[in-house]
């Protein structure tokens, strides 16, 4: 399994998949001819669905400057290996093709060459929650230090960068107001949720703040600002929210914060690696349902819960979500998402409470809910795999309500 820095990625939104990643594959491609005068992007099925809504052509325009290139769209055709499909063509003056490159959007801001198998250097031997378990019992040590243990002292620089990314994404977030750009006249809320949570009972100033840390970052992500993909840009305001919020309700040092981060990407690294955390491949629930239990392991951490009880929280994370499709309206990442990081914090917060009062125990495992997952995900139809064909998607297009 491979290091959780492929995990946590800072970009700018409003997707990991759809506009990180093209713009990285573009940028791989203008360097590798630099001598190109053209260039043609064919992009397929979710890629070509929802590109204009995530702004897929706008990441790779940018990053194929000063050429302007010519983007085809072909949302009805996927590529044998991803439903987030790209091909770039590499034009001369007189339009002969120099160079072709084909690659995929796998999730989370990661890109894969077509047909080449791709190696990432293995820093976790262990490639499932219950062998890792079973390593920390018999060395007596924590997640974060089997995680310490694994990509070394590190990567604790690392994470401080990711820490502070996302404390920042919250404050910018809670500061900004207005309408997101789209066109579907969404306002943002977390500034006026915040302010208001102030201005009623204790159990409500509890109930908003968590909510207003999770739209802020969500919201900062559908104004394509920068953020920290967690596991996806999509899903990102989750941990963050959470994070904020516990530590300011129990005694937090910034390396606990730290430590609690490494716990979370361990959890996402492992669906990553046994399933997928790209809504084209599995829905929703690789994308909010990795969050929602990254970020419950992370508060059960926080709460000075133990390993079992973090492997539960992590678990219920992602088993509540089972099923969960992505239908985004327009192909933009607002409606339902950003409402989804709110709702998935809080019940990422739920499940570490209700891990906290167990001893741990419980039937189904962490990994066999990510097994469950992976076959739910292929088992959805297409149109419920961030196409904007079906769903929430598909009424709004044909003005239900």
């Amino acid at each position: 399994m491979e290091t959780i820095k492929n995990l946590f990625r800072i970009g700018n939104g409003p997707s990991s998949s759809h506009t990180i990643a093209p713009g990285v594959a573009a940028a791989m491609v203008k360097q590798k001819n630099p001598n190109a005068a053209h260039f043609n992007v064919h992009l397929y099925g979710s890629l070509a669905s929802t590109g204009i809504g995530h702004m897929t052509d706008k990441s790779i325009e940018k990053s194929l400057k000063p050429i302007q290139p010519k983007i085809f769209w072909h949302p009805d055709e996927n590529l044998p290996e991803h439903p987030n499909g790209m091909r770039f063509e590499v034009l001369d003056d007189q339009n002969n093709i120099l160079d072709e490159w084909i690659g995929y959007s796998i999730g989370g801001g990661a890109i894969r060459e077509h047909g080449v198998i791709q190696k990432e250097p293995c820093v976790y031997e262990h490639g499932n929650f219950s062998k890792i378990m079973q390593t920390c019992a018999s060395q007596g040590i924590s997640l974060w230090e089997y995680v310490e243990i694994r990509e070394s002292s590190t990567i604790w620089d690392f994470l401080d960068t990711v820490s502070e990314t996302m404390f920042t994404a919250i404050n910018r977030g809670l500061e900004a107001e207005g309408v997101l750009p789209g066109g579907l006249g969404v306002a943002r809320k977390a500034n006026v949720i915040w302010r208001k949570s102030y201005l009623t009972g204790e159990n409500f100033l509890q109930r908003g703040k968590l909510p207003a840390y999770a739209l802020a970052v969500a919201e900062e992500n559908a104004a394509g600002n920068r953020i920290v993909t967690a596991p996806t840009c999509g899903a990102g305001g989750v941990l963050p929210a959470v994070l904020r919020y516990v530590s300011e309700q129990i005694p937090t040092t910034e390396i606990q914060i730290l430590r609690a981060i490494a716990t979370a990407g361990l959890i996402g690294n492992l669906i990553k690696h046994n399933a997928s955390i790209s809504g084209a491949e599995v829905g929703c629930q690789g994308e909010i349902g990795t969050a929602c239990a990254m970020a419950a392991g992370a508060a059960v951490q926080l709460l000075g819960g133990s390993i079992r009880q973090i492997e539960y929280a992590a678990e219920m994370g992602l088993e509540h979500h089972l099923g969960l499709t992505c239908d985004p309206i327009g192909g933009l990442v607002q409606i339902p998402c950003i409402e989804r990081n709110a709702f998935a914090a809080n019940r990422a917060l739920d499940c570490a409470r209700y891990a906290i009062f167990s001893d741990g125990s419980h039937l189904v495992s962490f990994d066999e809910v990510v097994q469950v997952m992976k076959q739910t995900g292929h088992d959805l139809p297409s149109l419920y795999r961030e196409t904007s064909c079906g769903g929430l998607a598909k009424m709004v297009k044909q003005g239900k309500y």
